[in-house]
């Protein structure tokens, strides 16, 4: 697996447009609000031309990359916190989500009905974050009177959870998002219980016209001025450009791609965006049988990996052997690297790398 990433987004902005095109998943997209009700789901693999290297070396019978799954959920409006639009019943659909991408509107179109009439990309902003943190102010008072109890009849520990509860609502009612408030601990563990939705990762998708792509736009200089400040990434994408993508053979897909100077597709950027924030890195197995790409967290030593594959390989990890892609790419084999002396046998405490090539030894 990937991640697993939460699409959001006002009515109209191209967000089921976008989820259509990177995932091919035929959402239904309208230019009304609220055509997205129940939430769309779709499975990508992620694009990793290594793995592709790999399988002209060893011809596997099979070729397994990563993948990702985005959810695309019901378009936002003012309010939806309190029921207004959909409620707010979108939002449990993102609370399982690692991270949210939220696609901002940066194009005028006279054809497009905007839901606030005009574009304005801060405006836009601040109404879902304001949704978001309304949504997990909601969250955090429901569990205040439970906590509370606890700390009246002497729960160990509940006098220290219900201060930072009380943190937790301070700041969030100044419009601080969870991500950046600073709760200790103790607090900390409480945002996690809660699965505080302004907890999560977030980045924002600019959708732009064609002509735009490459250049952007003003509405794009303000949202990345925006997203600076914030310590955020923004992603440009064009809708249409990545609805003409979806629909293309790869060889096609790359020379139209070179033709309008793009180095890479929307869903290249977003899901390297995505495991950028997340701290992802991917780790490979290959042998005749197949060739896997692994998703792992940037620090993560080598039983934690191989947990990866299967809780076993964890519990009973004797060590591992592993060689450097750019050691197998300049070997030109696994048996190559071998030979050259750079495959390397390692334990416990060994620290994987993005792009290694590994075997785990265990035993249970």
């Amino acid at each position: 697996m990937g991640f697993k990433c939460g699409i959001v987004g006002l009515p109209n902005v191209g967000k089921s447009t976008i989820f259509n095109a990177i995932t091919n998943a035929g959402a239904e997209a309208a230019n009304y609000p609220f055509c997205t009700i129940d939430p769309n789901v779709g499975m990508v693999n992620v694009p990793d031309g290594r793995l592709d290297e790999l399988a002209k070396v060893h011809k596997p019978r099979q070729i397994l990359p990563a993948v990702t799954q985005f959810v695309d959920i019901a378009g936002l409006v003012k309010g939806a916190s309190k029921g207004e639009g959909l409620g707010n019943q979108f939002l449990t659909h993102i609370r399982e989500c690692e991270a949210i991408m939220e696609v901002v509107r940066c194009f005028d179109d006279e054809n497009i009905i905007h839901v606030h009439g005009s574009t304005d990309p801060l405006r836009d902003v601040e109404i879902i974050e304001t949704e978001l943190i309304l949504k997990d102010l909601d969250s955090v008072e429901k569990r205040r009177p439970a906590e509370a109890k606890n700390a009246r009849v002497g729960v160990k520990d509940a006098k220290a959870r219900l201060d930072a509860l009380e943190y937790i609502v301070e700041e969030l009612g100044k419009g601080v998002p969870a991500r950046k408030i600073d709760a200790g601990d103790v607090g900390l563990e409480l945002i996690k219980e809660l699965a505080l939705l302004t907890a999560k990762p977030l980045f924002y998708c600019a959708n732009v016209k064609e002509e735009d792509i490459l250049t952007g736009n003003a509405y794009v200089d303000t949202l990345k001025k925006f997203a600076d400040a914030q310590g955020s990434q923004v992603v440009v994408i064009s809708g249409k450009i990545e609805e003409e993508l979806s629909t293309m053979e790869p060889a096609d897909k790359a020379e139209f791609l070179k033709e309008l100077g793009l180095p890479e597709s929307g869903l290249d950027t977003v899901v390297r965006t995505g495991y950028n924030i997340l701290g992802l890195q991917t780790y490979f197995t290959a042998g005749e049988k197949e060739v896997r790409a692994w998703t792992f967290h940037k620090g993560w030593k080598a039983p934690a990996c191989a947990g990866v594959i299967h809780t076993d390989f964890e519990r009973g990890f004797i060590r591992m052997e592993t060689v450097a892609f750019a050691d197998f790419r300049k070997y030109g084999s696994w048996g190559g690297a071998k030979e050259a002396g750079v495959m390397r046998t390692e334990g416990k405490e060994y620290v994987v790398q993005d792009g290694d090539i590994v075997h785990f030894l265990f035993n249970v």
